[in-house]
């Protein structure tokens, strides 16, 4: 009887012990599996936080590249803008003002008799002296308030020496020279006193004066309308 029950208590527990690993093999897969489909979900997550990430990264790069663009196109127009202003002061079309001196011209006899011709400064005398000056070193020129630029013209209009259509038929003549630096303004003074101009102008009846080197002299902007020639817009 005893042998009977431990036989029947072997056999329940064998029986019981192999239920248990059944349901622990039937278990464990679906476990195995449900961590399996977290883990993959979790790495989506990461995924997805690492995507928004970098397209967070790269707006910011976007920004700060745009930002330097904006800032790159404002240095180049201020740029632009000041080659503009250089090219204007070089072509005479704004004020300017640095050392140089004035030449005065004006009639050496200041009365006339009768039947006497009028004293005139003629163009080529006057062109004469304008080329001198920027052979000496002058960098702008005025002439009675007419600010000289590469395409003036200095000519004879019915008897009367014309700047750019400004007549000079009143003495005294001003013309304001302004050199680059005062070294220059002196270099360009000096050579006028060695020069045989005030004995040219004498010859015309002129008196050929020059002032010392001024630390500043202002010039004004020419302000005639410039006329472009032989130009035509590009076809894009």
């Amino acid at each position: 009887m005893k042998k009977s029950i431990v036989i029947f208590s072997l056999v329940t527990l064998l029986i019981g012990f192999m239920i248990a690993i059944q349901f622990r093999s039937v278990q464990e897969p679906d476990q195995r599996d449900t961590r399996d489909i977290w883990e993959v979900r979790e790495l989506i997550i990461q995924e997805k936080e690492l995507q928004s990430e970098l397209i967070r990264e790269i707006r910011e790069i976007e920004e700060k590249l745009a930002q330097y663009q904006e800032t790159q196109a404002q240095e180049e127009l201020e740029v632009l803008n000041s080659t503009l202003e250089e090219f204007k002061v070089e072509a005479g079309l704004t004020k300017y003002s640095g050392p140089g001196l004035i030449i005065s011209i004006s009639p050496y006899f200041q009365g006339i008799e009768l039947g006497q011709d009028a004293v005139v400064l003629s163009p080529e005398m006057l062109s004469k002296l304008v080329n001198d000056l920027y052979m000496y070193g002058a960098k702008h020129i005025s002439i009675q308030g007419q600010r000289l630029i590469n395409s003036s013209v200095i000519r004879d209009i019915n008897n009367e020496t014309h700047v750019d259509g400004l007549p000079l038929n009143r003495f005294p003549i001003e013309i304001k020279v302004v050199a680059e630096n005062e070294e220059l303004a002196e270099k360009v003074y000096n050579r006028i006193q060695a020069s045989s101009l005030e004995d040219e102008f004498f010859v015309e009846d002129l008196k050929f004066s020059v002032s010392n080197v001024m630390d500043k002299v202002e010039l004004p902007a020419y302000l005639d309308s410039i006329e472009i020639g032989n130009m035509k817009p590009v076809e894009e």
